[in-house]
């Protein structure tokens, strides 16, 4: 395994493997078994950071969420984890009651929510503090003042460390961090959006906003990543849903243009001559890439996690990776 550090502050950066776990179907699509599974050969292999979120997953069952997190403080007590694990949770998209959505029924980033809502992820995960907590989504009915001073207030208090934001719109991000260090308060430095090497179109609207997807990495974010290093990216659905090598898992139409088949014809081609596969491809490219990112990625076997751990190995030459770059 390979790792890096996320976060400037001494007191709240971690060092976590290149490679995250996604949590979100643990304990739901995913049964107990297979998810402890799962959680167990990620260690075993080093790996040392996953992610999870307070409303996963409400769309399984009809339910709020917070199985996931059940589930992780189940597997962190029964192994005797501890710190040496890094654990981020996320909030402000939970249904605010059974059977009812994050798009028109959010708990919000009120400075209320943030509070009862950190408070319900660390009892369920069992953790005093949470490693790194994310602003799941936008809430445009709450100042950004208010939500900035809610999130310093817990790192302030210890019950939370580093702080992220994700499914955000560049500029909402920045002028939270600018309202943060004006008061000398912590900010986001941890980005956690979707992110892989096929590009989506960006002429269409998004599930929150017609105009477009504010979850998804842009030119202006990776701008803002290259010349900010305290920023981390972390990259949601690396894999697109196993759409890269599964017939069965169409693209669909945010993917429908003229670089999609350019790209995909490149990635064969360097996945053969290094004897991997697409998927490793994908993995080994955005985490060596110029503006490297964390690929989250999801498993629902240990085979699957298996295919995806092998591609922190995968050392890419210049001339592959620079293929692979010119056809973006």
């Amino acid at each position: 395994m390979k790792y890096r550090v996320i976060g400037q502050n001494p007191d709240t950066r971690r060092k976590v493997s290149v490679l995250s776990l996604g949590a979100m179907l643990f304990g739901t699509a995913t049964d107990e078994a297979t998810s402890f599974a799962i959680l167990d050969r990620y260690v075993e292999a080093g790996g040392t950071f996953i992610d999870t979120s307070n409303n996963y997953a409400f769309w399984v069952n009809g339910s709020q969420g917070g199985e996931s997190e059940q589930l992780l403080g189940r597997w962190r007590r029964s192994r005797g984890i501890g710190d040496e694990i890094t654990l981020a949770t996320k909030l402000g998209a939970r249904p605010l009651a059974a059977g009812t959505s994050y798009v028109d029924n959010p708990e919000g980033l009120s400075i209320k929510a943030i509070r009862e809502a950190a408070e319900r992820s660390r009892e369920q995960l069992g953790m005093d503090t949470l490693h790194l907590l994310y602003a799941h989504i936008e809430d445009s009915t709450v100042p950004l003042q208010e939500t900035v001073e809610g999130f310093a207030e817990l790192v302030a208090e210890g019950t939370v460390g580093l702080l992220g934001v994700s499914n955000h719109w560049m500029w909402k991000v920045e002028r939270a961090r600018n309202i943060a260090r004006a008061a000398d308060l912590p900010g986001y430095e941890v980005l956690q959006y979707q992110h892989s090497y096929l590009r989506k179109r960006a002429d269409l609207p998004g599930q929150l906003s017609q105009d477009g997807d504010q979850g998804v990495v842009a030119g202006d974010m990776l701008s803002a990543l290259r010349e900010d290093p305290e920023l981390t990216l972390v990259a949601y659905s690396p894999l697109l849903g196993g759409a890269y090598v599964r017939a069965d898992k169409p693209l669909g139409p945010v993917f429908e243009h003229a670089g999609t088949p350019v790209q995909q014809a490149v990635l064969r081609e360097v996945a053969e001559e290094a004897g991997a596969t697409v998927n490793q491809v994908v993995l080994a490219w955005l985490i060596g890439a110029e503006i490297p990112a964390i690929p989250l990625v999801g498993a629902s076997s240990v085979a699957q996690l298996n295919d995806s751990l092998a591609a922190v190995d995968l050392e890419l030459t210049v001339e592959q990776r620079a293929r692979l770059d010119a056809a973006r």
